[in-house]
């Protein structure tokens, strides 16, 4: 074991000291309040409402390190028609990002996640719409629109939210129907050509028995990157997405309800655009090659990425005497294929005057389709009662087939391979008061998770079978030592399924097979409410191990999806979430997170690019066909795309006018630290910092009936590297230039 974390543990058992001292002698205290209620007295902060336990409860009183994005903070994230990426380091510890486009996302929480490209790759992030799992990676990028709030749960999620959930969990819960009338639009316009339009209506149809809601979203953005290689001006990058809910409520009585929504997209856009021999060499500096409205395309069939995706859910529930019955039923599809010029360049040949990205050795113009369909059935019966024991037991049931289409056009004949998977579990979870100030919360989930797989059409079937049976636990205690303060430790163990991956099929490789992840996790966190409730300081310290971590090896001299498990993982780290009320008219928040992660395998070797300079042990082989690989030692490395350091930062300071109207500007940042974005270490495949951005003036009237502002996104234009591509060239792709723009909204 390091120092590092033998003195991180030595830091964990004095903090544990301290809270169970706190716990033992704290005097009598009333316990916080527990409201529902989102609103917040004139000068105070509003009540963070959170469902990590699947009731709506006060972030104050869970023992939970959580952080909310609430409506105001989506619609700023989102104003120029960002995709769900733009989520990354809103929340300190979360990271998202994606080599495909506006599809497939890849999901981070403290530091652990998978850096496979595959339509069928499994992530230990789960997204959640409206208590619905989205399993694939490719329902995990459903637009977010007319939201309620969106949920950032860090940490093993397993005994509620099933496998997958070892890292975390993102919850997105659309606004309900309502038997009040409401209708609201917004309207944007930006640099770029960028275009976005929403809007929802809902109200009763039959008084206090049946309500609706109707909202739908679309966004633009017109073509603004060139083709240096054809000389064509302004023919990539462009992109229509749009989206849609419908939801009916129906209420019989005061105790049951049936919810029923809709939810469709259709994408008609572009996969992401890679850069060929833009870093280094020698350095992860972008150098001359690099131009963010130019790519040298010769491949790729201008890089189409198009998508539809469905969903209906059923909702019910029923309340009896001291238990209420759910039943939450839900059917997905998603159906598209994305293709993209992968090598980022072009042909064995320089453009005149050293411009060009350089040489690459052969084309490489792939194309990846999926046709979904993924199946969920929870039945739950909680507690309803306000004794001192509250609980909840069920079922789960997951079930997946889908087909995945690999075409290499310069590879014929395409690959279709297919996945299925079935899992099941059963769950539960007590809390219980203690005393009037300590309570605890236990829980259990038993899951049986099966995976088969066979190559369909294209080559041999090659069938692979996985399964696992697994029990993922948590307990926690939580305090008031006051009326303001509590203190919170837990304990939880949650697993990732074992996973299969096909890909490679399609370049003459076999499938390869990644056995289940399996983490324990040691947290503890402080929650604080001062000066009237005008601050919030919320903290948490944590500790993790994982063994047989899944990780995706990717590129290397065949540019070959491999997954491997390794011996072992280990990470620490710290979040610190504040809020401060300066005044009525000025907020300010402030999230830190510090993640110190660690590969532990002093045997495990991957493949390495041939052009980058591998900082790590490596070895070379001598190819029949005289070229050389490498294959690096990863012992001692971070985790791939877990920055050190992440944090955010946002301020809305207004000016009153009159009784009914207000001058605002509202800002706010993200800063994602030191990142390795691959198993092995390189001086060139890395970043150092990454900082973007946002703004909005403008001018709300009619007490917020209607809006009228100005935005900027990334409004410093940075040039941030998101990810690299090894493929024999040291290839990356960027963020999104600044867009300035200007936006009406409108509510009723």
């Amino acid at each position: 074991m390091s120092h590092r974390f033998a003195a991180f543990r030595a830091a964990w058992a004095g903090s544990t000291v301290l809270a169970a001292a706190a716990l033992g002698f704290a005097a009598p205290a009333a316990a916080q309040d527990d409201t529902a209620a989102a609103t917040a007295d004139e000068g105070q902060l509003a009540t963070i409402i959170v469902t990590a336990n699947r009731r709506e409860e006060n972030l104050q009183d869970v023992a939970v390190s959580a952080e909310i994005l609430d409506t105001e903070r989506v619609g700023a994230v989102f104003s120029a028609a960002g995709d769900i990426t733009a989520l990354a380091g809103t929340v300190p510890g979360l990271n998202v990002e994606s080599s495909n486009g506006r599809v497939a996302p890849r999901f981070y929480i403290r530091g652990l996640g998978n850096t496979d490209f595959d339509l069928a790759a499994s992530q230990p992030v789960s997204v959640l719409l409206d208590d619905v799992v989205l399993e694939n990676v490719t329902l995990k990028s459903f637009p977010i629109f007319d939201v309620e709030r969106v949920e950032v749960l860090r940490g093993p999620q397993g005994t509620l939210f099933g496998r997958n959930t070892p890292a975390g969990a993102v919850k997105i819960t659309s606004v309900k129907p309502s038997h009040d009338t409401s209708a609201n639009a917004a309207i944007s316009f930006g640099s770029l050509d960028t275009f976005s339009l929403s809007g929802a209506v809902g109200g009763s149809i039959a008084k206090d028995v049946l309500a609706f809601r109707a909202s739908a979203q679309i966004q633009r953005r017109g073509d603004w990157i060139s083709n240096g290689f054809t000389g064509d001006d302004n023919v990539l990058g462009g992109f229509t997405d749009v989206a849609a809910r419908a939801q009916l409520l129906f209420t019989p009585s005061d105790r049951s309800s049936i919810l029923a929504a809709v939810n469709f997209r259709d994408l008609d856009g572009s996969s992401t655009f890679f850069r060929a021999n833009i870093l280094g060499p020698g350095s992860n500096k972008l150098n001359s090659n690099y131009d963010r409205d130019t790519v040298f395309y010769d491949a790729g069939g201008g890089n189409v990425a198009k998508y539809q995706q469905f969903g209906a859910t059923l909702t019910a529930a029923y309340e009896f005497d001291g238990v209420t019955l759910t039943s939450i039923t839900s059917h997905w599809t998603s159906e598209g294929s994305s293709r993209g010029d992968i090598d980022g360049g072009f042909g064995a040949v320089f453009l005149p005057g050293g411009g060009g990205p350089g040489l690459i050795p052969f084309p490489s113009d792939t194309q990846d389709s999926i046709d979904l369909k993924q199946t969920t059935q929870e039945i739950r019966l909680a507690s309803n009662g306000d004794g001192p024991l509250s609980w909840q037991i069920g079922g789960f049931y997951f079930d997946s087939d889908f087909d995945v289409t690999t075409v290499g056009f310069t590879f014929p004949p395409p690959v279709t391979v297919n996945h299925t998977n079935e899992a099941w579990a059963l769950f539960g979870q007590a809390t219980y008061q203690l005393t009037e100030t300590l309570r605890v919360t236990g829980g259990l989930r038993y899951t049986d998770d099966q995976k088969d797989f066979f190559v369909r059409s294209g080559a041999a079937r090659q069938p692979r079978s996985v399964g696992d049976k697994n029990v993922d636990w948590d307990i926690s205690l939580f305090a008031d030592v006051s009326d303001d303060a509590s203190v919170y430790a837990k304990v939880a163990n949650s697993f990732r399924g074992p996973t299969i991956q096909g890909r490679d099929v399609a370049f003459f490789s076999a499938p390869s097979i990644a056995q289940s992840e399996n983490i324990t996790s040691y947290e503890a966190g402080f929650k604080t409410e001062l000066a009237d409730r005008r601050v919030r300081l919320n903290g948490a310290v944590y500790y993790y191990t994982v063994s047989d971590p899944q990780f995706t090896a990717v590129g290397g001299a065949g540019n070959l999806v491999q997954l491997i498990n390794a011996n072992k993982g280990e990470a620490y780290g710290l979040e610190f979430d504040g809020a401060f009320q300066i005044s009525p008219q000025f907020l300010v928040t402030l999230g830190v997170a510090y993640n110190n992660t660690e590969i532990q395998d002093a045997t495990l070797e991957v493949g390495g690019c041939r052009q980058c300079t591998i900082t790590d042990p490596f070895r070379s082989v001598n190819n029949p066909d005289g070229s050389v690989s490498r294959f690096a030692r990863i012992n001692g490395n971070p985790f791939p795309n877990a920055p050190e350091w992440s944090g955010d930062f946002t301020a809305r300071y207004s000016v009153p006018v009159g009784n009914a109207g207000e001058f605002f500007i509202f800002t706010d940042w993200t800063y994602l630290g030191e990142t390795n974005f691959l198993l092995y270490e390189s001086k060139e495949f890395n970043a150092k910092s990454r900082i973007e951005g946002g703004l909005k003036i403008g001018y709300s009237g009619g007490n917020g009936q209607w809006e009228v502002a100005a935005f900027a996104r990334n409004i410093t234009d940075e040039d941030n590297v998101l990810g690299v591509i090894d493929f024999n060239n040291n290839t990356a792709f960027v963020n999104d230039p600044r867009v300035i723009g200007a936006m009406f909204s409108v509510k009723y």
